[in-house]
């Protein structure tokens, strides 16, 4: 059975305060050269037949907010 991988991430122009206060306490643990830090999150599907398209209107419906999140996806062999 197929597996896809879904990214979901805050769109870049928006403030990431998980990704900042993640920052925040690696820069006071000392690890300097860290730029920035963003907070997404994971999903793994299981899908009986791999449709792209199906796969991102279940994105665009139910497992991101298209106003202030974006996705990528992975097929998993």
């Amino acid at each position: 059975m197929p597996k896809v991988r879904v990214f979901v991430t805050l769109k870049p122009s928006l403030l990431d305060t998980a990704g900042r206060t993640v920052a925040g306490a690696l820069h006071k643990l000392g690890y300097d050269e860290l730029e920035e830090a963003r907070i997404g999150k994971l999903i793994e599907l299981e899908v009986k037949d791999y449709d792209e398209k199906r796969v991102k209107e279940m994105c665009d419906k139910l497992l991101a907010n298209p106003v202030i999140e974006d996705y990528r996806l992975e097929l998993v062999k």
